[in-house]
């Protein structure tokens, strides 16, 4: 079987690419290719993660998880697959296969992964093929909670914005821009 050549990008928040090339087996399954993405990319792997296969405009499409979160619970329309039990092969659909990983949920690490390639030689382990950027620390992107309510971190919340209104509220959580008063709230 051929080894398969990925791109591994991951999406962040500067505007420099940052991404990974990862040679695989096809017959090597998603948890393999998961710790390869993570070892390549200096991540710990202590997270939750997932991987979603894609399409071109990267919507994501079946579930592949890292542990299976059904418990037990067969009345879900579709279960996600498991990585440790999920060949690659047995997800390709196209010749330029995409596939979402999102990394802690609490977080959001994004990679965009699309097959790029084929290889005749078939590696025993996943290699890194090609290094590009430097990635940054995993815990160097704040967690929502973390931002939002640190008072140390709320650089979103500008009170001199809207200096003219009074709404008695510090954080815009009453400006409303639909042209709906307090009046139309009454009711609820």
């Amino acid at each position: 079987m051929p080894g398969l050549k990925f791109r591994v990008l991951l999406d962040s928040e500067n505007n420099e690419e940052i991404f990974r090339d990862i040679l695989i087996s096809d017959t090597d399954d998603f948890e393999s290719f998961y710790t390869a993405i993570k070892k390549s990319f200096g991540f710990n792997g202590v997270e939750m993660a997932s991987f979603y296969v894609s399409n071109d405009s990267w919507d994501k499409g079946h579930e592949i998880s890292l542990v299976d979160l059904s418990y037990g619970d067969e009345s879900v329309d579709a279960l996600p697959s498991i990585m440790k039990q999920a060949k690659i092969k047995d997800f390709l659909e196209e010749p330029d296969q995409k596939y979402i990983l999102v990394y802690d949920f609490m977080r959001m690490w994004i990679f965009l992964i699309e097959l790029i390639g084929f290889d005749r030689s078939e590696p025993e382990t996943p290699e890194l093929l090609l290094s590009m950027g430097t990635a940054p620390l995993e815990a160097s992107r704040l967690e929502m909670n973390d931002t939002l309510f640190n008072g140390d971190s709320v650089a979103e919340f500008d009170e001199d914005d809207d200096e003219d209104e009074d709404d008695g509220d510090d954080y815009g959580f009453n400006d409303f821009e639909g042209g709906y008063s307090d009046e139309d709230y009454n009711n609820y």
